[in-house]
This record gives structure tokens, C-alpha cells and sequence, in this order.
């Protein structure tokens, strides 16, 4: 009976372990009060070392069930190593059209990914830095708890 708890447990294990084998970077950034600043800038310094595989890049968000719109415009800077520079405009889709939210939920908060680049190869090692910042016209963004960046190296 131990043995198979055992074997159980191993096999366990690697399941868990081998989802997140492409994942190269994953991290969220909390906006403070839910309330995301036009000035408040969200940085992810992203080392990469492997230039020959290709990879996807999600924007993740999470937002409550209070967030007053069905989308979300973003600017993203990407910033290479040697400093050359990339500006996307994006518009990210986080309800349907009856109003119902794309993302997974949990109580009230609802976490989405939307693929930004995808089958890219970083051309440079080095630190590669993405700025997102809100787009909107407002100055004070409610309701929005959490910006992320994920990229995933392609098998």
C-alpha cells in the first residue's frame, strides 16, 4: 500500500512539473487599491539567454466583476538589450458582448491571458524590458488588480 502512495505521489509530481516546462517568465504586478495611475507604468525585466527557440508572449490580467467596461486598451514598450524599441497599441478583450468575462474566475476576480507576440525569437541575450501601460481615457482605471507578463518557449 505504501508503495503505491509512493509511486502515486511521484507520478504526481512530474505531472505537475512538466505543465510548466515551456514556461520561461511569469510574474504579475499588483496596482495598488485596484486603481491603475495613467502614470503608473508596469516594467517586467525579462532575462533571455535562448535565441534560437520561439516563443509566446501573453499580457495577463485580472480585474473584479466591478470593472466598468468589456475591453481594455494597453500601450506596451518592448525595450531590447542594445536599447532598440517597440510600441504595440492593444486591445485587450475582457467581456463578451453580453457582458459576461472572458477570464477564469475566483469570487469576484477574473484572470484573463491575451496573447501579445506570438512564434517570436528574441534576437539578443540579455535583459529585454516591456513597459505596459494603461491606455483608457481615464486618469484613474478602477477595478483592475493585476497586470502580468508570461512567455512560454514554443517546443
Amino acid at each position: 500500500m505504501k508503495v503505491f502512495i509512493f509511486s502515486g505521489l511521484i507520478a504526481a509530481f512530474f505531472f505537475l512539473t512538466a505543465c510548466d516546462e515551456g514556461k520561461v517568465y511569469r510574474k504579475y504586478v499588483e496596482i495598488p487599491g485596484n486603481t491603475w495611475n495613467a502614470k503608473n507604468i508596469i516594467r517586467f525585466d525579462v532575462p533571455v539567454s535562448d535565441t534560437v527557440s520561439s516563443h509566446n508572449v501573453y499580457i495577463l490580467v485580472r480585474n473584479n466583476s466591478n470593472y466598468a467596461y468589456s475591453n481594455l486598451y494597453l500601450f506596451v514598450t518592448t525595450t531590447s538589450p542594445l536599447g532598440f524599441t517597440l510600441r504595440d497599441t492593444l486591445e485587450l478583450i475582457l467581456a463578451d458582448q453580453r457582458g459576461k468575462w472572458t477570464g477564469k474566475g475566483a469570487a469576484d476576480i477574473f484572470t484573463s491571458r491575451h496573447p501579445f507576440k506570438m512564434n517570436v525569437r528574441f534576437p539578443y541575450r540579455g535583459i529585454y524590458s516591456f513597459d505596459i501601460e494603461q491606455a483608457l481615457w481615464e486618469k484613474e482605471l478602477k477595478n483592475i488588480s493585476d497586470i502580468g507578463l508570461q512567455i512560454d518557449r514554443l517546443p
